[in-house]
């Protein structure tokens, strides 16, 4: 599985690495490529962060399973985050809360995360990761919802996530 990951949009929605961002975008990005190792770790997944713009700081590349990825103008990231999303179809998860790149990438196959909830999974201690129930004890009344296969598909990336 591939996490496509919309770089900047993922920073500037969680207030831990915008704040880290406002060092400059090179401290946000480390930030982000820091989360990002310490997730790939725990998971054989590979995960590729696009950012806008060509790199022109110095500081190394991500490495191991987190390939970064620069757009170059006048292509966008979200561009290339539609294009990857349907290269890979059903074998990729993208990470936006930007809802174009999240529509094309369902017409696409591939599973969609909002920043917010990939970033809370993400930073989620194991232990209380474990201690999440399922609220299953309300009687079934009526015919049976089954969620959309969007939804199947993000909870799945969830779960994936942090590590059920």
């Amino acid at each position: 599985m591939r996490w496509l990951i919309d770089g900047y949009n993922v920073i500037r929605r969680d207030p831990e690495l915008s704040a880290a961002e406002t060092r400059g975008l090179e401290a946000g990005r480390a930030e982000l490529l820091r989360l990002l190792a310490r997730v790939a770790a725990r998971l054989s997944d590979d995960f590729t962060v696009v950012f806008d713009g060509a790199r022109r700081g110095g500081g190394a590349p991500a490495g191991g399973r987190v390939q970064v990825i620069f757009s170059r103008p006048p292509e966008t990231a979200d561009d290339v985050l539609r294009r990857l999303a349907a290269t890979l179809r059903d074998g990729a998860i993208v990470v936006t809360s930007d809802r174009a790149v999240q529509d094309s990438a369902h017409r696409a196959g591939a599973a969609v995360l909002n920043a917010e909830a990939f970033v809370e999974a993400a930073t989620e201690p194991a232990d209380e990761a474990d201690d999440v129930e399922e609220d299953d004890t309300s009687p079934r009344r009526g015919p049976h919802r089954r969620p959309s296969r969007e939804a199947r598909a993000t909870e799945r990336a969830l779960r994936r996530l942090r590590g059920r």
